[in-house]
């Protein structure tokens, strides 16, 4: 089965909706240069502590230096590090060995062939890659949460190029999840807005996004 998760949770009622819902991680945003979704760290450490075994919980970090991420974690306490920027091999290697029962994904945001690189040599100190829609490039970076699909023809041979587990992200919802999944064939999916009505978690989309996952066919 394709785990789910679902991203931009900004309160302790969206993350019980959504455990409740079945899926099995949980997406928290801490500061970003743009997308949706921020919240305060000290409401990170609230939600988090209150997701029950088995759900993960991620941290969503655009730092880059490892001593800053290592303080968020420290105050936030998630079971896992979304790092969404592209940030240098020592810093995951400094993560992994002070945070050594912490799951680390990388997110490699599919721009072009030269993703598929970035995602081999970020594998090497990850327990996950995360493949997502964003332009790093950009004046202001674009760090995930765009709304957009990216092309999964590339994101699948991303994921035949790594030994790990790759999370699909980018402009999924309920109509075209289940065909991603057949492109893709990722070990989860990962979904923000395809979930919402004016920024809110909406049960009924999260209800078909739920149900298109479960039963499409890899």
């Amino acid at each position: 089965m394709t785990r789910i998760k679902i991203c931009c949770i900004s309160s302790e009622t969206e993350a019980d909706e959504a455990v409740g819902a079945g899926v099995a991680a949980l997406g928290l945003v801490s500061a970003m240069p743009s997308g949706p979704g921020v919240i305060d760290e000290r409401e990170i450490a609230r939600i988090a502590a209150g997701v029950p075994p088995g759900v993960a919980s991620f941290l969503l970090t655009s730092a880059l230096d490892a001593d800053e991420i290592l303080a968020q974690h420290q105050h936030c306490r998630t079971s896992t590090l979304q790092l969404v920027d592209a940030v240098a091999p020592e810093t995951r290697a400094v993560l992994r060995g002070a945070l050594p029962g912490i799951a680390i994904v990388q997110v490699i945001h599919v721009v072009g062939e030269e993703s598929i690189d970035d995602a081999v040599a970020a594998s090497r100190h990850a327990d996950a890659i995360l493949l997502d829609s964003g332009n790093p490039g950009l004046p202001t970076k674009e760090l995930g949460g765009t709304g957009r699909t990216h092309d999964w023809d590339l994101s699948r041979q991303i994921r035949e190029s790594v030994d790990l587990p790759v999370y699909l992200a980018g402009g999924l919802s309920s109509d075209n999840v289940a065909e991603a999944i057949r492109v893709v064939q990722p070990f989860g999916v990962d979904v923000c807005s395809g979930v919402r009505t004016a920024g809110q978690l909406d049960p009924a989309r999260l209800a078909q996004f739920v149900s298109a996952v479960r039963s499409a066919t890899v």
